[in-house]
């Protein structure tokens, strides 16, 4: 099997030849590693393809909902201003609401949410290209709808607006749903394999929200969004990113149509008790942590969390093993080596 072929036998639980490999770096630390590891050579099996391209209003259409605006500070393409932070925040930025302070419905809708504009052709010959290389094109579109609803308005704002203030909620939720909707069914046009999507609704010890108020706002949107998308590629496996405790949710994700969880944090979940109660319904991608393994563990208790976990998942396999998060400039290169090392060392 090459490696698109062993990931999503891998991913269907159907067996594998060899733990693929996956991590992210952030700036400082792929500096820090550069020259020590060819990417290329270890094992990475997937490639993002290009996204539709969210197409802003003016920057200045912006800039007015904004008061004090840092010098410098960048708009993305939703209207969400990111301020640089201190030296010590590295490659972290300090977020600005938009629609934050905004009292009425009216003044809600006036806001310039992005058009998109699709690149079929160029999206068709990405996944293409991924497949002949051997890689399975994945269509990434994490913040759908909690997250991008809440660098809006506010994560506190729109809590309130769920509650008391519902018109409000319905429009921001109805306009981000609408716009990741297009994206999702374009990617599965294009035919990738995965459609990777997520919204962190736990915390380190408990969920977000409330199972009422989840079913109620957030997981309506994310059925028919899934719904529209696997319409057009009934076999697309969906990813979804949640951080910290999300077990009184991963039936729901589940009954949503996700395929795969990400990341099962050890520092708030038991892998081997998830993967117990879901694995028959679910695979799952990391389980390393990233808040106590890597950064602060020897490379032997790397190796070692690498072959507990795919132990647990087993030979037919279910678990793409992986650090939960992107390796932060505290993570000695050594850990990540001895990651690699893991999973190409790994015998079933």
């Amino acid at each position: 099997m090459n490696k698109r072929e062993n990931l999503l036998s891998l991913l269907h639980r159907n067996g594998y030849e060899q733990a693929p490999v996956h991590f992210d770096l952030c700036p400082e630390l792929a500096e820090k590693m550069e020259g020590m590891f060819d990417p290329d050579g270890i094992g990475i099996p997937w490639k993002n393809i290009c996204d539709s391209r969210l197409v802003p209003a003016a920057r200045e259409e912006y800039e007015r909902y904004y008061r004090d605006l840092q010098p410098g500070a960048e708009i993305d393409a939703w209207g969400v201003a990111h301020e640089k932070g201190s030296a010590a925040a590295k490659h972290m930025t300090y977020m600005r609401h938009p629609l934050d302070g905004l009292d009425s419905l009216a003044a809600v809708k006036e806001y310039p949410f992005p058009a998109l504009e699709t690149d079929e052709a160029a999206q068709e010959r990405e996944v293409r290209d991924c497949i002949a290389a051997g890689l399975a094109p994945v269509g990434n579109m994490q913040m759908t709808i909690w997250e991008q609803g809440w660098y809006l308005r506010g994560m506190e704002n729109l809590m309130v607006d769920m509650i008391c203030n519902e018109p409000v909620a319905e429009f921001i939720f109805d306009a981000v749903t609408e716009i990741n909707t297009r994206r999702a069914v374009a990617f599965a046009r294009a035919g990738v394999d995965i459609l990777y999507l997520g919204d962190d609704i736990g915390m380190q010890r408990q969920i977000m929200m409330s199972r009422e108020l989840y079913r109620t706002w957030l997981w309506p949107r994310l059925k028919g969004l899934i719904d529209a998308a696997k319409a057009v590629k009934p076999d697309l496996l969906v990813f979804y990113h949640t951080c910290g405790y999300a077990e009184p949710l991963i039936g729901d994700l589940i009954e949503a149509g996700v395929d795969v969880l990400n990341p099962i944090q050890p520092e708030c979940m038991d892998f081997a008790k998830i993967h117990s109660e879901y694995g028959g319904a679910l695979s799952f991608h990391g389980t390393i942590g990233t808040q106590t393994t890597m950064p602060f563990g020897t490379p032997d208790e790397v190796r070692s969390a690498v072959f507990r976990n795919l132990d647990i998942a087993g030979p037919s396999g279910g678990l793409f093993v992986a650090p939960t998060h992107m390796l932060e400039p505290e993570v000695p290169p050594e850990n990540v080596l001895a990651y690699i090392r893991a999973c190409h060392d790994y015998t079933k």
